[in-house]
C-alpha cells in the first residue's frame, strides 16, 4: 500500500513518468531491430574444403573423415558434426554446446584445419572457416543481366564491383555471386603445332611460370632522388602473354601464339542462373547477426543507384525475392490485430462500466504496459518480431484486469459515501493481494518456456518475456498511475446525478442500462445453472471428463508442423536430376518446367521466375 500512498502524495511524479514512457517508447521502437523471427544464436562453425576435380567419395575418404576424427580430440564442447560432400567441395558443420566460447572454438577449429592441411593430398588449399548463424538468412536477391554483356562480365561485375561496394552496408553479408561464368585466363593448346615444334604442354607451363613473375626490386638512389625499380616481368595485358618466348629451335624463337592461344575465358560452368528465361548472375544479400532485416534491405536499395552509376548502362540490377515485403506485412498484420484488440477491450470496458472516466483510466495502462515491455526487451537485446508482437497482442486483453478490478472496487467504495482519496486507499488495499496473486499466476504459466532448449528456446522465450514484462508493468501501473488518475477524474457519489442518469434520454446511457438489465438476467440464469451443477456434482464431473476424452479423439486428425502455414507471395520448386546428369541437360529440364509454369500462371500474376541450377 505504500506505493499507492506515494502515488497520491506525489501524483505529478507518476504522471511525468508516464509521459516519459510515451516519449521514450516510440524512440526505442524505431531503434530496435525489426525482423520476422527472433535471433537464433545456435553455436555452429562451418569449414569449407575445396579440391577441384576430386569426387565426393574421395573428398569423404581422403579428407573429411580424417578431419572429423581429428576435431573430436582437439576441439572442446562439440555437440555433433555434420558434413556434406560434393564433387570438389565439402562443407563441415560443427555444432557446439550452448555454453561454448565460440571465439575459442573458432581458434581451435582453425588450428586443427591448418595442421590437417599437410596430411591432405598435395594441392589442397586452406579451408574457409566461418561462424554459422541460423539468423544469417537471405533477405534480398539482386539479379544481374543486360543486353550485350557476357556471363563472364556479369560474374566479374558482381564479384569485384557490386559486392565490394555493398559489403560496407551495416548488417549485410554478401557471398560470391551465383551463376555467370568465373573469369579465367586460359591457354588453348594447338597440339599439332606443339608436336611439329618438338614441344610439350609442360614447356608452355614452364615458359609462362618463368616469365609471369612478380619480384620486389626495391629502390635505387641516384643523385638527389630515390627511384622505385620495377623488374617485374608480369605482362599487363592478355595479348602480351601470346608473345612470351618458349624456346629457340634451329635459331628461330617459338612464341606462345605459335603453338597456343591465350584468351579471356572461363572454366567449365557448374552453376547456371536464369532470371525470366535469360542467363544472369544472382547476388544474395544475407542478414548478419542482430541487424534488422528492414534496415539492411533499405540500406542496400539506397546504395544500388550509386553502385549502378559506376557500371555500364546496359547492366541491370534487379531486386528479387525481397523479404522486407513479407516482414512488413507480417509485422503490420500483428500490430493491426493488437490495436483492434485494444480498441475492442476498451469498448467492452466502457460497455460494462458505463463511465468514460473509468474507461479512460483503465485503457491508459495498455499502451504504458506495452511500451514498458518493449523497452525492457530492447535493453535485453531482443528484436521486434512476430513472437514478441504476438506475445504483446496476447497480453492486451489481460493487461486491463488489474486496473479494471481496482477501478470497480474504488467506485464501490465511492458509492458507500467515502471521499475520493479514502475510497482509493481502501479499494486498492482490498484487492492488493488478490491482484498480485492473479498477476503472478498468469506470469508463472510462461515460466516453462524459459526451460526449453534448442531452436524452440530462441523462438518462445521472447514471447514469454513480452507477456511477463507487460503483466508486471500492468500491475505496477495499477498501483501508481491508476490511483493518480482516479484522484483527478472520478467524482464523489451523488444520488441526484444517479436519478438524472436514469431519466436521461442519451442513447448511449439508455443502451448501457438495457445491457445491464440483460446482463443481470444472464447472471441470474448462470447462478441457477451453477446451483444445478453443484446439486448434481457427480453427473456434471462425469459429463465433463467424457467431453474431454471425446475431444482427445480428434488428436490424430491434427496436423503437425513447427510453424503455421503462411503465404509469402512466392513458392519454390526444388528439382533433383539423376546423379551425374550434365548441367546442360539439367538446364534443358528446367527450361521445360519454366515454360510449363508460365503456361499455368497468367502473366499478370507472375512476378519473376528465377532458375538456379
Amino acid at each position: 500500500m505504500w506505493i499507492v500512498r506515494l502515488a497520491l502524495r506525489r501524483p505529478y511524479t507518476f504522471v511525468v513518468l508516464s509521459l516519459l514512457l510515451l516519449i521514450l517508447g516510440p524512440l526505442v521502437i524505431f531503434r530496435t531491430p525489426t525482423d520476422i523471427f527472433p535471433n537464433i544464436n545456435i553455436p555452429v562453425i562451418s569449414v569449407i574444403w575445396t579440391y577441384s576435380g576430386l569426387s565426393a567419395e574421395q573428398m569423404t575418404n581422403r579428407m573429411i573423415s580424417t578431419f572429423e576424427r581429428s576435431m573430436t580430440t582437439t576441439v572442446n564442447d562439440i555437440e555433433h558434426i555434420e558434413s556434406q560432400n560434393l564433387s570438389g567441395i565439402s562443407v563441415v558443420k560443427i555444432f557446439f554446446q550452448p555454453s561454448v566460447n565460440i571465439g575459442v572454438a573458432l581458434a581451435q577449429v582453425t588450428a586443427i584445419s591448418q595442421t590437417q592441411l599437410r596430411q591432405f593430398p598435395p594441392g589442397t588449399v586452406p579451408p574457409v572457416v566461418l561462424i554459422y548463424n541460423a539468423s544469417s538468412v537471405p533477405v534480398l536477391q539482386l539479379g544481374l543481366s543486360g543486353e550485350g554483356i557476357s556471363e563472364q562480365q556479369l560474374f566479374d561485375y558482381g564479384q569485384n564491383t557490386i559486392r565490394a561496394q555493398l559489403a560496407t552496408v551495416q548488417g549485410a553479408a554478401i557471398p560470391y555471386p551465383y551463376g555467370g561464368k568465373q573469369r579465367q585466363i586460359q591457354v588453348d593448346l594447338n597440339l599439332a603445332a606443339l608436336q611439329s615444334k618438338g614441344l610439350s604442354p609442360s614447356d608452355i607451363v614452364n615458359a609462362i611460370s618463368a616469365q609471369n613473375i612478380i619480384v620486389g626490386a626495391g629502390t635505387a638512389k641516384i643523385g638527389q632522388f630515390e627511384y622505385a625499380v620495377e623488374t617485374n616481368s608480369a605482362p599487363s595485358t592478355i595479348q602480351a602473354l601470346n608473345y612470351l618466348p618458349i624456346k629457340t629451335v634451329n635459331g628461330a624463337t617459338v612464341y606462345i601464339h605459335d603453338v597456343a592461344q591465350v584468351r579471356d575465358g572461363y572454366p567449365p560452368q557448374t552453376n547456371i542462373v536464369r532470371v525470366d528465361g535469360q542467363r544472369a548472375a544472382l547476388m544474395t544479400i544475407q542478414k548478419s547477426g542482430n541487424a534488422s532485416t528492414l534496415d539492411i534491405i533499405s540500406r542496400v536499395r539506397e546504395r544500388i543507384p550509386a553502385v549502378a552509376a559506376s557500371l555500364p548502362a546496359a547492366l541491370k540490377i534487379t531486386p528479387l525475392a525481397d523479404q522486407s515485403i513479407f516482414v512488413r506485412a507480417a509485422i503490420a498484420g500483428v500490430t493491426r490485430e493488437g490495436i483492434i484488440a485494444a480498441c475492442l477491450t476498451g469498448l467492452m470496458i466502457l460497455l460494462f462500466l458505463g463511465s468514460f472516466q473509468s474507461t479512460l483510466i483503465i485503457t491508459v495502462s495498455i499502451p504504458l504496459s506495452i511500451l514498458t515491455s518493449i523497452m525492457i526487451m530492447s535493453a535485453l537485446g531482443e528484436t521486434i518480431n512476430l513472437m514478441t508482437l504476438g506475445g504483446l497482442a496476447l497480453a492486451v486483453g489481460i493487461l486491463v484486469d488489474d486496473a479494471t478490478v481496482e477501478i470497480e472496487n474504488i467506485n464501490r467504495n465511492i458509492e458507500r459515501g467515502k471521499d475520493i482519496e479514502q475510497a482509493i486507499l481502501d479499494g486498492a488495499a482490498e484487492i492488493a493481494i488478490p491482484a498480485l496473486v492473479s498477476t503472478l499466476s498468469i506470469c508463472i504459466v510462461f515460466v516453462p518456456m524459459f526451460l526449453l532448449g534448442g531452436v524452440a528456446r530462441y523462438l518462445f522465450v521472447p514471447l514469454a518475456e513480452a507477456v511477463v514484462f507487460a503483466m508486471l508493468a500492468s500491475y505496477f501501473f495499477s498501483r501508481t498511475i491508476v490511483p493518480t488518475l482516479a484522484k483527478y477524474l472520478l467524482k464523489e457519489h451523488s444520488a441526484e446525478k444517479e436519478e438524472q442518469k436514469k431519466r436521461s434520454r442519451n442513447p448511449f446511457i439508455r443502451f448501457q442500462r438495457k445491457f445491464e438489465a440483460i446482463f443481470e438476467r444472464m447472471r441470474v440464469g448462470y447462478r441457477g445453472l451453477l446451483t444445478d451443477c453443484l446439486a448434481r456434482g457427480g453427473l456434471f464431473v462425469a459429463l465433463f471428463f467424457a467431453f474431454c476424452l471425446l475431444s482427445g479423439l480428434l488428436f490424430p486428425w491434427l496436423g503437425r508442423d513447427f510453424f503455421p502455414s503462411v503465404d509469402g507471395g512466392q513458392f519454390k520448386l526444388h528439382l533433383r536430376a539423376h546423379t551425374g546428369t550434365r548441367i546442360e541437360e539439367t538446364a534443358r529440364i528446367c527450361d521445360q518446367i519454366d515454360s510449363t509454369v508460365r503456361d499455368l500462371i497468367p502473366a499478370t500474376e507472375l512476378g519473376s521466375v528465377i532458375d538456379n541450377i
